[in-house]
């Protein structure tokens, strides 16, 4: 994917509408599941820093060229390094922390922090961002309470994550402030582990299917 700038990479997040938030146990899996996503119509993953497999799962998908990375559960500056040092272009955390924030912007990459309060989104604009991620989502009042947020935050985009599946990800991208909702149903950490990338083909078709505006 060519998206370098923070802005760029959020336009592209924009244009994706879905981002699959993706658990790998072994980065040997990383690059057929990459193939899985693009063939399925969704060039894009978050990889999550839940495993030690991170680093090396994100640098295997990127080598692709064709798959827009992200880095999911950054708590750290060192973790920041790390993932764009094995090209991510974006970094997701589960809250707001000033110092990967900071890190993000010394590496010129989009900083996408977790934010479900008022309080939470106004130190993020301190910060200098524009979007966050809304996390978790499904326990923090879903997609009405983004439709709250959004009133005295008018220039702030959101990204819904945590608790999304098929049955609400159409509720979350009806709302005008929501660029992109990130889900894991389509990318199941036991159909990666089983190497089952047909079936993480299929889910993503599907998923992508679900979203697609009639003008698409």
């Amino acid at each position: 994917m060519t998206a370098r700038s923070p802005g760029e990479v959020l336009d592209a997040l924009g244009r994706l509408r879905l981002v699959p938030v993706v658990v790998l146990d072994d980065a040997a899996d990383a690059a057929p599941l990459a193939g899985a996503l693009v063939a399925g119509g969704l060039p894009v993953a978050e990889v999550t820093f839940r495993t030690p497999a991170a680093g090396d799962a994100i640098r295997a998908m990127a080598d692709r060229g064709d798959v827009l990375l992200g880095a999911g559960t950054v708590l750290t500056p060192a973790q920041v390094d790390e993932a764009v040092a094995a090209g991510a272009r974006y970094v997701v955390s589960p809250g707001l922390s000033r110092a990967v924030v900071e890190r993000c912007a010394e590496h010129g990459v989009l900083a996408l922090p977790g934010a479900v309060t008022a309080t939470e989104v106004q130190a993020a604009l301190e910060l200098g961002l524009t979007a966050v991620k809304f996390f978790p989502a499904g326990t923090s009042g879903g997609a009405p309470a983004i439709r709250a947020l959004a009133a005295p935050f008018g220039g702030v985009r959101f990204i819904p994550t945590g608790g999304v599946g098929p049955a609400t990800v159409a509720d979350y991208l009806a709302v005008d402030a929501v660029v992109a909702v990130g889900g894991s149903w389509m990318v199941p950490r036991e159909r990666i582990a089983a190497g089952d990338v047909e079936a993480v083909r299929r889910l993503t078709a599907e998923a992508v299917a679900l979203v697609r505006r009639p003008e698409d």
